[in-house]
């Protein structure tokens, strides 16, 4: 994998050390992270954040073990850092860090004290909601090692104050029981119970959320660490709290080596896919249902488009296509009325999207191709025959093929955005791209050509299927070339004079990625050529991913910043998404157009926001500062997917 390693100009600098983050998983959709420095920036920052009943139903259990270093002279040093609402940073235990450094893919922090140095190693158990962090004595002592228990217990996306219960807080032997929720475990534990008030998150801040929350100061470990080797261990975890993990140390070289198989069983061809494997494991979860994805860390749960468009990148580049099918058979058990179900963060399964089941109609396709499971595509083809005959038959918004040209529209209802792009502000959608959007008819035009393969192949007649491909094709080579040089965003959009469904229609021709689907799809309706892949790119890309509005366009926001209306509003105005660096590399490969060196700043990304992993966004300005999740599954997806199909 790449080196990723920090010294003390980034670990003791809080501009640099808390913009780049560290994420490790559990295999359930919960997790721990922080930043470099150990300074939580965030309300989702924590050691022990558990996932509920959905991965995006999660729960903020502990949220740190402050160290602080205890000498024979009897002076006492502190090795955490929290930052205030009263603005100050204390204790400033970032600036005695030495080093950072993520080793197979588990974070690892040096502190030096004089002669003494302490390391930090943290793990968590697949499979189950637990963590393990191990301190080991490196050089010096003999020292006293205490660990400060900050903990609550709240919904992630939220904060728990002072002035509500204190967390309810057990003994059991070797530590205690938080809330009912959580258990602690170490050496020497010392109950306490106080408030810390104040706790202040800047990220948070910065998106204009609440910043600030109280945290409980449940008790500490204390421990010896005598000579170089010794160590002083925490576990904590929820679930069975009488089913005792194993030890700590353990814990951190069994998480170590399940890394090392999951990037050894992906066969890498290079130091970057290997990290972007162990990145890809990340999002892959099994729930109740069997596996799934989480969209991105730290706060999405599971979103159907964002899993059909990783499912390549995720499964089939990783070798996990066994898990793979099983995900593609429970999401064919949602369709309805045509319609894949995306159950996104609210739990609650909805029908909302115009695009996710066509990017199902295209999992299903690529992995009966890349695997050969034909068996798959029998079962399926039912339901998948289903599908286009309730979108030529017409199902929920509007959804519909257009009887006189085979195209797919969507009528779109107000408050509704059915696109990937969609984002509202105030309940107002700010691209609803209502009409026939471009990705939408490339998604349509190529999966009733992958429909009609998989037809094929269980030896049924597809002759009307593929005169519903060339229809729709036909029609989109007519309707959507633009006389810029480029394709129409949306045609058949209602005009801006007129409220939705208003008889006057125009056809949007603002440069906009997703025309990139309409050349970079296995049965794509367009054969790229040159001059216009490098028109789009001319307006579009940059080193992290194309944006999604050209600058030159009035409505183009170059800042995905500030509040949350300010950040919807930017969203999809101009805001860079890395995931269309897929699309774009596989146009311009079909346009002969040389890519060798596409890659270059979206691997450098992979040390500066989310280590080792792909952020969602990033700012349509130089200098393209990453914004968003810091760990976005279609990003690390469909870099992984590019890079390895240009092989």
């Amino acid at each position: 994998m790449i080196d990723i390693r920090f010294g003390p100009q980034v670990c003791g600098d809080l501009t640099g050390g808390t913009a780049r983050e560290w994420l490790v998983t559990d295999g359930l959709g919960g997790y721990a992270t922080g930043t470099v420095s150990g300074l939580r920036t965030r309300r989702y920052h924590g050691l022990l954040v558990v996932a509920g009943e959905t991965p995006a139903s999660r729960r903020v259990g502990l949220v740190g073990l402050d160290p602080a270093v205890l000498f024979p002279s009897g002076a006492r040093v502190r090795l955490g850092a929290h930052e205030w609402a009263s603005g100050d940073v204390d204790p400033r235990g970032f600036e005695l860090l030495e080093r950072f450094d993520l080793a197979d893919g588990l974070p690892r922090w040096r502190w030096r004290v004089g002669d003494v140095v302490i390391e930090r190693e943290l793990a968590m158990t697949y499979g189950r909601s637990c963590v393990a962090v191990v301190h080991r004595l490196v050089s010096g002592g003999p020292v006293r090692l205490e660990l400060a228990a900050a903990c609550t217990w709240r919904d992630a996306h939220g904060e728990r104050r002072a002035d509500g219960p204190a967390p309810r807080v057990e003994p059991v032997p070797g530590g205690a029981v938080v809330d009912g929720a959580f258990r602690l475990a170490g050496p020497d534990w010392t109950p306490q119970g106080q408030w810390w008030l104040g706790a202040h998150h800047r990220e948070e801040a910065a998106r204009g959320l609440n910043p600030d929350e109280d945290l409980w100061y449940a008790g500490r470990f204390s421990g010896e660490l005598g000579r170089p080797g010794d160590t002083v261990s925490v576990l904590a975890w929820a679930g069975e709290l009488a089913e005792e993990p194993p030890p700590a140390t353990e814990v951190v070289a069994v998480a170590r080596a399940r890394n090392r198989r999951v990037v050894a069983a992906a066969k890498p061809a290079d130091p970057v896919e290997a990290t972007l494997a162990l990145a890809a494991d990340a999002f892959v979860v099994r729930t109740s249902t069997g596996p799934d994805v989480v969209a991105g860390y730290p706060w999405f749960g599971a979103w159907s488009r964002d899993t059909m468009i990783s499912y390549e990148g995720l499964f089939l580049c990783t070798n996990r296509a066994d898990e793979g099918r099983e995900l593609l058979r429970a999401y064919a058990a949602t369709l309805s009325e045509g319609m894949l179900a995306n159950t996104a963060d609210t739990g609650r399964v909805e029908y909302n999207t115009v695009d996710a089941t066509l990017w199902f109609l295209h999992a299903v396709s690529r992995h009966v191709t890349v695997t050969g499971d034909t068996d798959l595509g029998d079962e399926l083809l039912p339901a998948l025959h289903g599908v286009v005959d309730a979108h030529l038959a017409g199902t929920r918004f509007g959804i519909a093929v257009d009887p006189a040209d085979g195209l797919l529209t969507q009528g779109g209802t107000p408050g509704t955005a059915l696109t990937w792009m969609d984002a509202r502000v105030y309940g107002v959608p700010v691209t609803p791209r209502t009409g026939k959007p471009v990705e939408v008819n490339a998604l349509w035009v190529n999966g009733l050509a992958g429909l009609a393969e998989l037809t094929e192949l269980a030896g049924r007649d597809a002759g009307e299927l593929w005169r519903l491909h060339e229809r729709a094709g036909a029609a989109f080579r007519h309707r959507f070339p633009a006389p810029t040089g480029w394709l129409h965003d949306v045609v058949d959009a209602p005009a801006p004079a007129y409220p939705l469904g208003g008889a006057a229609q125009h056809d949007d021709d603002l440069l906009r990625p997703n025309q990139l689907l309409a050349w970079s799809l296995p049965y794509a309706p367009l054969e790229p050529d040159e001059p216009t892949v490098r028109r789009v790119a001319g307006g579009l890309l940059t080193p992290l991913g194309p944006r999604s509005l050209s600058p030159d366009a009035p409505e183009f926001v170059g800042r995905h910043r500030g509040g949350p209306a300010e950040r919807d509003g930017a969203y999809h105005q101009g805001t860079v998404w890395p995931w269309l660096l897929g699309p774009y590399a596989d146009a311009a490969r079909r346009a002969k157009m040389p890519v060798d060196d596409l890659f270059v700043g979206i691997e450098a990304h992979l040390t500066e926001y989310g280590l080792g992993s792909v952020s969602e966004t990033a700012d349509g300005l130089a200098p393209h500062a990453a914004t968003g999740c810091p760990f976005q599954a279609w990003s690390v997806a469909e870099l992984l997917r590019a890079r390895r199909n240009g092989r």
